[in-house]
């Protein structure tokens, strides 16, 4: 029998910031027990103080080859996990190709995804426990965009890792459901405050539906039903049309004013109370 909703045990990589911190938030207030995970041990420390009952830290960069032993270490001080959700990644808008910013974004939406996906997908095969590994992806996967280069190719990878690692476990018998979700652009600190996006969503509109997607346990989610549709196009588009179109990233510079209001909503999330 399923355990009720409020008594889950979830590992939360990347619960430093943006929406990994406001899920964390979230399912503490709800009665999860929730492993936070990320490099900002300043924030880690801020969640641990407010949420003292309900939260376990543990400071993990998924760049680092010891990130599985620590991610082993924190299921073992919360004496079990029920769901790995996987949020941490980075991504530039990168039309020069800077080679740092390329790689580096490779090295921790790719290498690190997988390190940590390995690791939690072993965790539920080798102790026989039924289990959910979700991931927050992106609409980007959908194709590659030109100005996201290695941003949309990384997020590609996920979705179909994550496809391949759900064909495993049917085969191998591993009880184990697989939620990838599918975001538009959220305002966070990902996304460049002096830039405006299209069909923008604020934490605290988006965050309840990552929610929901989460815990139905879909196997995709797109959020919002705008990108939804949007992504529906982009799939009818001919590869031989799709490289011929400018597609834009940002779509204007944003005002004074509305940077510093971007930079306020992309950490802030009114619906959060505090303990």
């Amino acid at each position: 029998m399923e355990k009720p909703f409020e008594m889950k045990k979830i590992v939360i990589m990347g619960a430093t910031s943006g929406i990994g911190l406001r899920v964390a938030e979230r399912l503490a207030q709800m009665g999860w027990l929730v492993g936070a995970a990320g490099r900002k041990e300043e924030a880690l420390a801020d969640l641990k103080n407010r949420f003292p009952d309900n939260v376990i830290t543990a400071r993990i960069d998924v760049t680092r080859a010891g990130a599985p032993k620590e991610l082993l270490k924190l299921i073992g001080e919360m004496e079990g996990m029920d769901v790995y959700f996987h949020i941490a990644g980075i991504g530039y808008e990168n039309t020069g190709l800077n080679l740092r910013d390329e790689l580096t974004t490779m090295e921790t939406n790719v290498v690190g995804f997988t390190r940590m996906m390995v690791t939690a997908y072993r965790y539920f095969r080798d102790t026989g426990t039924s289990g959910q590994i979700a991931a927050i992806t992106s609409v980007a996967g959908t194709n590659g965009i030109g100005r996201l280069a290695s941003y949309s190719s990384s997020k590609k990878f996920q979705q179909t890792y994550m496809r391949a690692l759900n064909q495993l476990a049917t085969i191998d018998g591993v009880n184990v459901r697989f939620t990838d979700i599918r975001p538009g652009w959220i305002r966070t600190p990902l996304l460049d405050p002096m830039e405006e996006y299209p069909m923008t969503m604020r934490l605290p509109y988006a965050v309840p539906k990552v929610l929901k997607a989460l815990r139905s346990r879909k196997r995709v989610a797109v959020i919002d039903w705008r990108w939804n549709l949007l992504v529906g196009l982009w799939r009818l588009i001919p590869n031989a049309l799709w490289v011929k179109m400018p597609v834009q990233v940002s779509t204007k510079t944003a005002s004074p004013v509305q940077e510093e209001t971007n930079a306020i909503e992309a950490v802030a999330d009114p619906a959060v109370a505090t303990k």
